[in-house]
């Protein structure tokens, strides 16, 4: 039997400075999966992982961002069984502002520990550490 064909995914956290000085990170809730994560989504054809991190943080959060560096990646079975590898990259918010949908009904700024708190898979909880130690 084939192997299933690996879901290729790219998304970011998306960081800045919150007004008493202290790392926020941005998280969404996708009430679909009603589930809290960090901006993400699968390639385009052709596109790259680069390219599609900036895309889906933009779709997602309404915020237009810049690479920094990237920050990991997760590999996991999807909802559907099939191979899921997610490359993220720390990102700082250039302009925008969110707008929710359908997709994404919620964002909130969070603080590391509060982010870590509120996310729902452990494979987003372990992006906070690579991104604590940066």
């Amino acid at each position: 039997m084939a192997q299933p064909e690996i879901v290729r995914a790219a998304g970011g956290v998306l960081a800045r400075l919150g007004p008493d000085g202290r790392s926020e990170v941005a998280v969404v809730h996708r009430p679909a999966y009603d589930d809290w994560s960090f901006p993400k989504g699968k390639l385009h054809q052709g596109e790259t992982l680069e390219a599609a991190a900036i895309r889906e943080v933009a779709e997602e959060t309404g915020w237009r961002a810049s690479l920094v560096r990237p920050l990991g990646r997760s590999e996991y079975v999807d909802r559907r069984g099939r191979p899921k590898v997610v490359s993220y990259w720390l990102m700082h918010p250039e302009s925008g502002r969110f707008v929710p949908s359908d997709e994404v009904d919620r964002l909130l700024w969070l603080t590391v520990p509060e982010a870590r708190e509120r996310l729902t898979y452990p494979h987003d909880r372990e992006l906070l550490t690579d991104f604590e130690t940066a």
